[in-house]
């Protein structure tokens, strides 16, 4: 199936998709900051340039796109049905970049955190950020996603 915009066209709308400071990553931080958890951004010196950081904690959360990340099972995870190969090599290397980054963060000592954006899409978004900040001053996992059961939330519909 062929591109329905023009080469310009898409790359403009390419260029447009941010990194930072995403409506997923902006839902997830007011509703931390209204539970009272407080946290720094974007650290740079740190592996991964983590979207959200609690020092206090030793811990960093990543807001994850699940389109871009490749969330396992998801229906968002799909891949393109124009420039596969391409999309295809673009996933992989995103995945195993993050893969890479966790290695990264866990070796330094860190704590990662991982919340998929489809676990957002749901109405219960208050009740995984308070798991969220309890898993936080608990101290126990040192890597955890969200959704943790995939099938609830990536089901197709």
């Amino acid at each position: 199936m062929a591109d329905i915009v023009d080469p310009v066209t898409r790359s403009r709308i390419m260029a447009s998709i941010r990194g930072k400071n995403t409506k997923p990553e902006l839902k997830v931080r007011r509703g931390l900051h209204r539970l009272g958890v407080r946290f720094r951004l974007h650290r740079r010196d740190l592996p991964g340039c983590p979207d959200i950081v609690f020092p206090k904690y030793r811990t960093v959360l990543f807001v994850h796109g699940c389109f871009w990340h490749r969330h396992e099972a998801c229906r968002f995870a799909y891949t393109p049905s124009t420039n596969r190969q391409e999309w295809i090599k673009k996933f992989d290397a995103n995945v195993e970049r993050d893969r890479r980054q966790v290695a990264l963060l866990r070796q330094a000592g860190w704590r990662v955190f991982v919340i998929w954006e489809c676990a957002l899409k749901g109405s219960d978004l208050s009740d995984l950020l308070v798991t969220v900040a309890e898993e936080l001053k608990l101290g126990k996992c040192l890597y955890q996603e969200w959704p943790k059961f995939q099938d609830e939330i990536s089901a197709p519909a």
